[in-house]
């Protein structure tokens, strides 16, 4: 097993008293008039998903889980970090680079005792952590997994890896379990988030979600191996004709937030799913716009980069 294992996460302290079991309770009944997400749909779940944003019901459905090698490198280390793809979205991303799962039911929905049997099938399987990719709509029945899970011997710690437009009374629940939150911080502004994913005010919730999160696990703790503990981790993709905002973005997290965040500044856009239809998203990132991003990001004063050269290296 990795180092990773004896991280100790904050949701083992919160089995003897019962409050895992009374998060996972009060996730549960919000199912009912839901606003687990910032969309606050007041969709019944357990019930219907006509009006619901996230078309999920009350079970998370998994496109597939496994140890991912692909993952920054405080995550995937050199065992992988044990992700669990999610499907559906509460986004609508036009140039969502995993469309094929975010805006369809491509997987098998769980019960959580088979959630959990997942969590605890990656720990086996010598993973660093447990990785919830795109979990803002399915907090409650990750919540009742974790429990599980915890109960029977999970120890790794929980990766919430996210889009970002989540609300603070469901990162309250999670207060104390989530180890590392990696959210996304898409855009500068809130019009372009409109246009291109389909919110209204992501910026603003974005923002108060990303500063909760840093309240609850501060900036990224590396082991003495280099993985991570416990903290913050912020993906920022760049996009083509400055879309992102992408000045506006790396100012608010090192002024706001905290210089020492651990940044992904990432190039590896390209056109998918509907974004021929929005230029200038129908052409790929250039060198040039990912090196004014690293440079806009030197200016800011962040000072964990994590910039590896990718498709534009």
């Amino acid at each position: 097993m990795g180092e990773a294992m004896r991280a100790e996460p904050g949701y083992l302290r919160l089995l003897d008293d019962g409050e895992l079991s009374r998060r996972a309770a009060l996730a549960g009944e919000r199912l009912a008039d839901c606003d687990l997400c910032a969309r606050a749909c007041g969709v019944d779940r357990t019930r219907a998903l006509e009006g619901s944003a996230c078309q999920t019901g009350a079970r998370a459905s998994v496109t597939s889980f496994g140890p991912h090698h692909g993952e920054e490198a405080p995550l995937s280390g050199w065992a992988g970090s044990g992700t669990i793809f999610f499907d559906r979205c509460n986004l609508r991303c036009v140039f969502c680079q995993n469309s094929d799962i975010s805006q369809a039911s491509a997987g098998r929905e769980l019960e959580p005792e088979e959630l959990a049997a997942v969590m605890l099938a990656l720990q086996e399987r010598g993973c660093h952590n447990v990785n919830l990719v795109s979990p803002s709509h399915v907090v409650a029945p990750v919540l009742a997994a974790v429990h599980l899970a915890a109960e029977r011997g999970l120890r790794l710690p929980i990766v919430y890896n996210t889009g970002g437009y989540d609300c603070l009374p469901t990162l309250a629940l999670l207060d104390g379990i989530v180890d590392v939150y990696m959210p996304d911080l898409k855009y500068g502004d809130s019009r372009i988030g409109r246009r291109l994913s389909g919110v209204d005010d992501y910026v603003e919730v974005n923002r108060a979600a990303v500063l909760e999160m840093h309240r609850q696990v501060g900036d990224l703790e590396l082991d003495e191996r280099g993985i991570a503990r416990r903290g913050l981790l912020v993906r920022h993709l760049v996009l083509p004709g400055g879309l992102a905002g992408t000045e506006e973005v790396l100012a608010f997290l090192a002024e706001e937030v905290s210089p020492d965040t651990y940044v992904n500044v990432m190039d590896q856009y390209h056109p998918c799913y509907r974004a021929r239809d929005h230029e200038p998203l129908d052409r790929r990132l250039s060198r040039e716009e990912w090196r004014e991003a690293l440079r806009i990001a030197g200016r800011a004063g962040l000072r964990r980069l994590d910039h590896r050269a990718g498709r534009l290296g």
